[in-house]
């Protein structure tokens, strides 16, 4: 294919994806959005008030960036899961793939689509959060690296979790048994500084402890890891996980039969 070729392609699987979550927004946009006002509400006005500063502020603001990073790992991941499994599960995959579009151009529009996805979450929650405390950012530069590489890996993880997948509940099975304990446990509603030295050691080995962490120091200049070692890990997971991905569908892993 030739490069104009190429881009076309991209453009078509990109723009088809934020057509679809757009389409239903009801289903895609409001649920998120709903569910974060929720945790603003109670996390944050209701037990916030009676936990006081957490890393020198306002535990309202402490938990901001983390409820905005799990916002952007949840829909970016289940962007890319629910759209390429209903493509093989309808069996519409098998037109692209017969097509001279290179893997890297499906994987890549694909992920880009389910980045669209978390990124317009994250701007919404954002937003939402504004009407609850006052956001100052410390580093633009971080907070933007940090989010668009975090919603790059967990759209790459939604991909390879549909490949996989051979009936619905494949899908959820991911979202409930892993992302859901590690986003919990991943420094989003406390400091690690709080835990006993042991489980300290024990959440270091958390992904998402990084990501969140790397996020909250852009956004308010703390964190309980080194942000630049937390980018590091991320963008290792990103190649990882890019590999895996065009090594099974240059394989035809779960598509081919």
């Amino acid at each position: 294919m030739t490069p104009q070729a190429m881009m076309t392609a991209f453009n078509t699987i990109v723009l088809r994806e934020i057509r679809r979550f757009t389409r239903i927004w009801p289903q895609t946009l409001l649920p998120p959005a709903v569910t974060m006002t929720l945790y603003f509400i109670i996390f944050g006005n209701l037990i916030g008030s009676r936990i006081g500063d957490m890393g020198g502020f306002d535990y309202m603001s402490f938990i901001v960036p983390g409820l905005i990073m799990m916002a952007v790992i949840t829909s970016s991941y289940a962007n890319v899961v629910s759209s390429f499994f209903s493509m093989k599960f309808q069996r519409s995959i098998e037109e692209l793939l017969v097509s001279p579009v290179p893997n890297w151009i499906i994987l890549a529009g694909y992920v880009c689509g389910g980045m669209a996805r978390g990124l317009g979450i994250g701007f919404i929650v954002t937003l939402l959060s504004l009407g609850f405390t006052r956001l100052e950012i410390h580093n633009l530069p971080m907070v933007v690296v940090t989010v668009f590489l975090t919603s790059a890996l967990f759209a790459l993880g939604g991909f390879i979790n549909a490949m996989l997948a051979t009936k619905f509940d494949d899908i959820s099975i991911v979202p409930t048994f892993v992302l859901t304990p590690l986003t919990y446990l991943g420094g989003v509603f406390y400091s690690i500084s709080m835990l006993p030295e042991f489980w300290q050691g024990v959440s270091m080995i958390n992904p998402i402890l990084y990501m969140v962490n790397a996020f909250r120091f852009g956004i308010l200049g703390v964190s309980d890891v080194n942000p630049f070692v937390a980018l590091g890990m991320i963008l290792v997971f990103i190649t990882l996980l890019s590999a895996v991905a065009l090594r099974m569908l240059q394989r035809g892993k779960g598509i081919r039969h």
